[in-house]
């Protein structure tokens, strides 16, 4: 089994206690969408990460909820999971089953249970690689499975599936009322092997036959737009996001403005966040959290770009870690934020293995903005309304802050 992405806190800045490496990752999951954050598959991502099992509201990646944020969660007890997963164990059965039920009745929302197999899978796709057919899907609060984005080229788009799709079957067993995680596994598998996807669109049913690939998805693409105006679209925050962030912003026109696209970022990786919004930022304050009731915090690189205008785009399916982003970027003045409210998911995930190999990623804390605020269940209200023209909105703002002709 890979290494744990274990809740190591480097601290790196111990001139003020910073924990600046968090090396866990904060699930992501997206309402309707896929979990974890990372590409994600969401699509067949394993929740998470594949973004992440955070995924949308299904709480995402993993996750079970429907659309929106969601309400408050529980916490597993660590302890008692291990146990459930050990007694079973020793009894002949599957630590995994047991450990999911223990999470089940604790009410954390967010706590997914993978076997060695799903958790390689999570760690692969936090490094924008994985095995799929190119989904992201989430479940509703009526318990179905949706399809929430598809990725170009992927062999889901060449067989002309679409968000919006309504999955029923994977290969002739229902996926209607499971859990994020478990949708996405039957999706995964060996590049190179067929899967019969069972469909419903506009009430017609629809069966479709598809390859499993080795998919990749690029975490930050860059555009340039007239003005002067650079658009850095960040899809999820897996390894390396940060740093390719902080190059974008490096390489901007000089005297150009930038829009930083976090619509639809299901999160990732705490440590990639800090690192991206240290590009705009010079040192200070990204966030505080807690672990089972002992105090953090997170601050930003010095040297970031702190003059160059910046708008931050949002939407519902803004979450966890990008939510870290834009809260810190809107609580320290730094950007204007526009678009829809974020999905409101502030928990903070840890691995532990249990027995019998398999990984429980359970809520252990919750993180707040420099200004104190939970974004819990609340998300963050962006400075100014934007739906479908929220782009162009964004480019009146730069306009009205000296960037373009």
């Amino acid at each position: 089994m890979p290494g744990l992405p274990v809740p190591c806190l480097r601290p790196r800045d111990r001139r003020r206690g910073a924990a600046l490496t968090l090396v866990f990752l904060v699930s992501v999951a997206a309402a309707g969408a896929t979990g974890c954050s990372g590409p994600g598959e969401g699509d067949d991502t394993p929740a998470a990460a594949a973004l992440a099992a955070t995924a949308g509201p299904d709480p995402a990646p993993g996750t079970e909820s429907g659309t929106g944020p969601g309400t408050g969660s529980g916490t597993a007890d660590r302890e008692a999971v291990a146990r459930a997963a050990a007694e079973a164990v020793a009894e002949g059965k599957s630590g995994k089953k047991a450990a999911e039920e223990v999470v089940s009745r604790s009410g954390d929302r967010w706590g997914t249970v993978y076997d060695r197999g799903e958790y390689a899978e999570f760690a692969e796709a936090l490094d924008g690689r994985w095995t799929g057919v190119g989904l992201w899907v989430g479940r509703r609060r009526d318990g179905r499975i949706e399809v929430d984005r598809v990725q170009p080229d992927s062999p889901a788009d060449r067989a002309g599936l679409r968000a919006g799709d309504r999955l029923l079957s994977v290969d002739g067993r229902s996926v209607t009322g499971l859990a994020v995680p478990d949708a996405v596994a039957l999706l995964r598998g060996e590049a190179g092997t067929p899967v019969v996807l069972g469909l419903s669109r506009d009430g017609a049913g629809l069966t479709v036959t598809v390859r499993r690939a080795q998919l990749r998805t690029e975490p930050v693409t860059v555009r340039r737009l007239a003005g002067g105006i650079t658009v850095i679209k960040v899809a999820s925050f897996t390894r390396g996001s940060g740093e390719r962030v902080r190059a974008a912003v490096r390489e901007a026109p000089p005297g150009g403005g930038v829009m930083l696209d976090l619509r639809g970022n299901p999160g990732g990786l705490v440590a990639e966040a800090v690192t991206a919004a240290s590009a705009f930022l010079d040192g200070g304050l990204v966030a505080t959290y807690d672990v089972r009731g002992s105090e953090h915090a997170l601050y930003a690189a010095p040297g970031g770009d702190t003059a160059r205008p910046l708008v931050a785009l949002v939407d519902g399916g803004t979450m966890s870690a990008a939510e870290l982003v834009t809260g810190a970027l809107q609580d320290r003045g730094r950007a204007v934020t526009v678009g829809t409210r974020t999905f409101g998911k502030a928990s903070v995930q840890m691995p532990t293995e249990l027995p019998g190999g398999a990984v429980a990623e359970l809520t252990v804390g919750t993180y707040r903005t420099p200004a104190g605020r939970s974004l819990d269940g609340g998300g963050i209200t962006p400075d100014l309304a934007a739906g479908d023209g929220a782009e162009e909105r964004a480019r009146r703002v730069l306009g009205g802050l000296g960037v373009g002709p």
